[in-house]
């Protein structure tokens, strides 16, 4: 019982770890939502210009994320299975 239960917990605790990161996304929009307390937020914009587009009409402001880290913005397969094109001679 004792080693199921030491497994679960460092099972968990690695989980916990391993997706723990930074937003790379440099700015938030806030939408008033209309009424007191009633709203939401985006945090998926590289530029204070996308997120002021974004509330344009809407009703709202744009806000640093607090949890951005500085990295840049990568896709998935974006970097896998790439060559480097190289410009002819």
């Amino acid at each position: 019982m004792r080693i199921a239960f030491a497994l679960l917990f460092s099972l968990i605790a690695g989980a916990a770890t391993d997706s723990a990161q930074a937003d790379p996304y440099r700015w938030c929009a806030v939408y008033s939502g209309g009424g007191e307390g009633v709203g939401g937020s985006n945090c998926y914009f590289i530029t204070l210009e996308q997120c002021r587009a974004t509330i344009s009409g809407m009703g709202g402001f744009c806000e640093p994320n607090q949890f951005y880290d500085g990295r840049p913005v990568t896709t998935p397969g974006e970097s896998a299975g790439r060559s480097k094109k190289r410009a002819p001679r």
